[in-house]
């Protein structure tokens, strides 16, 4: 039904559901192009006994495929306007069918620690860097990052600015309606349920943070060092165990000193 068009899968529409949002503007332009020649109304059935195309697509089941139907053309139509326009593709890439998926099937933080932590997080991470508002993401990294990468890493995601927002959920005010009152109500409960989503989005964000930097194994190599790093310099010794290399302004005070004894 394309009155139902909030809850089709737009990308299966005009057959990019392998890109999704990697799709450019170009390839959405020439995969509406062939559905519109091979679906228009207009365009006479391949035989008078033809046969509707069919889908295993759940967010097209019910919507028969001839080219004929002007039903699913309208849906084609649906999804060329909007993922040809920036804000209302925005919106729809918020939620995603496909991400909202994945999302639900994370893992629990129990079977995280039973998974590798660098193939299972670096899939993590790379979910969710779409809504960033700055590109590139960062990357995880590998056993072998230095504590500068595996720290900028972290305060990257502990300060991750997303774009990611919730409008296309809202609620529609009744069909008919002219009450002045119905639309204010609906308007503050969208408003409402938009933060309240935002909210959850952000902590749901945030704890996979936590839960990666409390099983990183790079986090105990990193402390190790520092804790070798303050013990030497209160040694006067390099972590290797050979004598610290002086500052040039620590040789210049040991030479003036010298010359000053002689």
């Amino acid at each position: 039904d394309p009155k139902e068009w909030k809850k089709q899968d737009h990308y299966a529409v005009l057959g990019l559901s392998h890109l999704r949002y990697k799709a450019s503007p170009a390839q959405i332009k020439i995969a509406h192009r062939k559905k519109v020649l091979k679906h228009h109304p207009d365009k006479k059935a391949s035989g008078p006994n033809a046969a509707p195309t069919t889908t295993s697509s759940l967010f097209l089941n019910g919507v028969n495929q001839n080219t004929n139907d002007d039903a699913f053309f309208k849906c084609i139509q649906k999804a060329h306007e909007v993922l040809t326009n920036s804000e209302k593709r925005r919106q729809f890439d918020s939620v995603d069918p496909v991400f909202m998926d994945l999302e639900e099937e994370m893992p629990t933080a129990a079977e995280f620690k039973d998974l590798d932590f660098f193939k299972t997080f670096t899939n993590v991470f790379e979910l969710y860097a779409r809504f960033s508002k700055t590109q590139p993401v960062p990357g995880l990294g590998n056993v072998d990052s230095t504590k500068e990468e595996v720290e900028g890493f972290y305060d990257f995601w502990y300060n991750f600015d997303s774009w990611r927002s919730f409008e296309w959920m809202d609620k529609e005010v009744n069909e008919g309606s002219d009450s002045r009152d119905d639309k204010r109500y609906t308007e503050k409960k969208n408003k409402s349920e938009r933060a309240r989503r935002k909210k959850e989005d952000t902590t749901r964000l945030r704890s996979l943070v936590d839960l990666c930097l409390s099983v990183d194994p790079r986090i105990k190599r990193i402390k190790q060092q520092e804790k070798e790093a303050r013990d030497a310099k209160k040694r006067g010794t390099a972590p290797s165990g050979v004598p610290a290399k002086k500052s040039k302004k620590e040789e210049e005070e040991e030479k003036k000193k010298k010359e000053e004894e002689a």
